[in-house]
């Protein structure tokens, strides 16, 4: 398939920096070099591109991890080590109807837009506009936002959705909203938190004892690279540690 105006590429440079870019008559810099980036039409991904003073740029399709990790953003993102568990433990599907309350800049959104397909459907409270004008634009440029239903409300205790199949919250006191999100829930389905202190953790488990859940879980995912020298195979000096503690649990009707 040939690229055209629109369209949006990964450019990867020789020393593995990576941009995501859509195509348009744009000069586009980098510390190396330049190009204008409609020289990108007619060619497809996987090719080479060379900038005006000659340096290799490789033309790579961007995944769903490669704009997650490139969004705008206004707000603290979930990271892509921790959506990932989160789709499996809230047994993210097509088709499913997912309601998350904290949307933020709209990188869990985006994630559970793609998985959902165009048979199901995400509804993301959010009480700050600015936040969710945000995350519309990063869902516009994955073409996912038709696949969200927006609401600008702070939720304090009840959500208006009955029988959902996966809840989310992000926010600053989730314990607040558990009552709420086990009305939401369908009997068995599962509620995800997120929360970055333990003192948070221990709030909402307190909260969670008073409802009818149960396989209730607390984790933290620790994610580390390594160097890809075959000959001196060790950890990066650098890595992303603590994003923030998971708790999950499934609803039933009684204990």
């Amino acid at each position: 398939m040939f690229l055209k105006e629109g369209d949006y590429v990964l450019l990867l440079t020789s020393d593995e920096k990576s941009y995501l870019v859509e195509i348009k008559d744009l000069n586009f810099h980098t510390h190396k070099d330049y190009l204008n980036l409609k020289d990108l039409i007619g060619k497809t991904y996987g090719d080479i591109i060379y900038g005006k003073k000659g340096e290799k740029f490789y033309i790579l399709k961007p995944t769903i991890y490669d704009f997650l990790k490139k969004i705008e953003r206004v707000t603290q993102i979930v990271y892509p080590k921790d959506i990932g568990y989160i789709l499996l433990k809230l047994n993210i599907s097509p088709g499913k109807t997912v309601l998350e309350c904290g949307g933020g800049s709209g990188a869990l959104t985006s994630a559970f837009a793609y998985i959902v397909g165009e048979e199901g459907k995400v509804i993301s409270y959010e009480k700050e506009i600015k936040f969710q004008e945000v995350a519309k634009k990063n869902l516009k440029k994955l073409g996912l936002l038709h696949r969200v239903i927006f609401k600008n409300i702070e939720i304090l205790e009840n959500f208006e959705e009955r029988e959902v199949d996966a809840v989310f919250l992000d926010v600053k006191n989730p314990w607040v909203i558990i009552k709420g999100s086990w009305e939401a829930l369908k009997g068995g389905h599962p509620l995800g938190i997120l929360v970055p202190t333990a003192n948070q953790v221990s709030q909402c488990l307190l909260e969670l004892e008073k409802y009818p859940f149960v396989e209730i879980e607390v984790v933290e995912i620790i994610l580390r690279h390594y160097k890809t020298n075959p000959e001196r195979l060790r950890p990066e000096d650098r890595m992303i540690a603590h994003t923030g503690y998971l708790i999950f649990a499934k609803k039933v009707f009684e204990k």
